[in-house]
């Protein structure tokens, strides 16, 4: 193995620049070659610097000469993201860098959510992930669509997320692969619904809540824990009309209000124009 071969001669030279807005808009009319523009993606980037969630990586911006002059080769998504946030942020700036090596630029595999939380050591990620991630949706949007471009979440907001309450999380994937079992809904659905449900009723014993549902013995008609059991099509994909996911938790939520508010429920359903449900609150006396 070479140790210390030398520089090539065609090496970039990395600086760490604040960049602003307006260098932001200077260097995007210096753009020569680049990919068609994601909006999407700059909106998910511009969300995390408002947020104050952008960290500085060694990805950064790419310019085939100096900072002054040269033409911009990578970046513009991260440009874009500055100019639409309004505000600067430090980012490494590679000049000289050959516009040979613009083909091979961004080709390697993106870092997913279910990566990140690798290093927890934890069982059933992409359950873990995806709970995560519609918990933080619930909490931050409730009323809006959870899929598409406006609903994704930065891997470091999963991770910090999970940080920050990894034992309810755990205990929230363990019920909804538990419940799903006996529930025509996605372990992630019911993972969720427990999980903001738990939090805001932590007063409530929810071992006879979980009983019914999972095995549904002396239930009578009109328990909300039997209608759940019985909402059709929430995790078919072959039915007509199958519940997505933002559905399921609002249907899961609907079950737990009336349960805990004793209420009589014998069918359950939600319509995509209704807005998200909250759920009951009940916490201890102090």
């Amino acid at each position: 193995m070479v140790i210390d071969g030398g520089l090539p001669q065609d090496a970039p030279t990395p600086r760490l620049v604040q960049v602003t807005p307006e260098m932001s808009e200077i260097l995007l009319s210096r753009t020569v070659v680049n990919r068609r523009l994601d909006w999407g993606q700059v909106d998910f980037l511009a969300d995390s610097i408002i947020r104050g969630e952008w960290q500085l990586t060694h990805q950064g911006i790419a310019l085939d000469g100096p900072l002054d002059t040269g033409c911009l080769l990578d970046g513009q998504h991260r440009l874009n993201a500055i100019i639409k946030a309004g505000i600067p942020v430090w980012i490494y700036v590679f000049e000289g860098l050959p516009r040979t090596a613009f083909p091979v630029l961004d080709t390697g595999k993106r870092r997913s959510g279910v990566d990140t939380l690798s290093s927890t050591g934890e069982k059933y990620l992409p359950v873990l992930y995806s709970t995560i991630r519609h918990v933080l949706l619930f909490k931050n949007m409730p009323d809006s669509s959870w899929s598409g471009n406006g609903s994704r979440i930065a891997n470091g907001r999963i991770l910090a997320a999970y940080n920050e309450d990894s034992g309810m999380y755990r205990e929230a994937v363990a019920m909804g692969r538990e419940i799903s079992r006996h529930v025509f809904a996605s372990q992630t659905g019911m993972a969720v619904g427990y999980f903001v449900t738990a939090e805001a009723a932590p007063a409530v014993k929810a071992d006879s809540w979980i009983e019914g549902l999972t095995s549904g013995a002396n239930l009578e008609i009109g328990d909300p824990r039997l209608a759940l059991t019985k909402v059709p099509h929430m995790r078919v994909r072959s039915a007509k009309r199958r519940y997505a996911m933002r559905e399921q938790v609002a249907i899961y939520i609907k079950s737990w209000n009336a349960w805990v508010q004793g209420e009589k429920i014998e069918k359950l359903g939600f319509k995509k124009t209704e807005n998200m449900p909250m759920p009951v609150e009940v916490k201890f006396d102090r």
